[in-house]
């Protein structure tokens, strides 16, 4: 699949994240993050893909109505598991998808826009690379571990660093 290696990569720097924080330190409010822990970013993460794998059958992928498992966020080595289950399947065919959303200016409206996995694929991709980005912040108050320098950096913006470096 055309992004299965920027996935691992990510799943990777996350899970390895994860290995090095204590469950308090994963579990704990962080203030900088409107009191938001690093699991329920995870969680989050977790389940917009999550909620795209249990779609793909039917080919209609709502990510408002994907379910919460407050598991995820309170049991690291759970999630890093998860990460890994995921990474495996990710490996489908593409597909046309219907993306259904309510519609922000009438909730009780639904809005169904046309989509195909890879770009859902591509979406959750820098969707997790955006929280990597706030558990980047989270991770700093509430913990003292070491992060690679491009966790929670977009892929556009590491090469641009890189190229402004030559």
């Amino acid at each position: 699949m055309l992004l299965r290696h920027p996935i691992q990569n990510v799943f990777v720097q996350l899970s390895e994240s994860l290995n090095q924080l204590s469950e308090p330190e994963y579990t704990q409010p962080s203030t900088i993050l409107f009191n938001a822990t690093i699991g329920q970013h995870v969680r989050h993460i977790i389940e917009l893909f999550l909620c795209l794998e249990n779609g793909y059958e039917s080919g209609i992928v709502n990510y408002e109505k994907r379910k919460r498992d407050y598991r995820i966020e309170t049991d690291k080595i759970f999630a890093a598991g998860l990460l890994k289950d995921i990474y495996h399947r990710l490996n489908r065919p593409n597909k046309d998808i219907v993306l259904e959303a309510e519609d922000y200016g009438d909730t009780a409206e639904i809005v169904s826009i046309p989509s195909n996995y890879y770009r859902e694929i591509a979406y959750n991709l820098e969707h997790t690379i955006h929280h990597m980005a706030l558990i980047r912040v989270g991770i700093t108050e509430v913990s003292s571990i070491t992060l690679p320098n491009e966790f929670g950096v977009a892929y556009s913006t590491i090469k641009f660093r890189q190229q402004c470096a030559q």
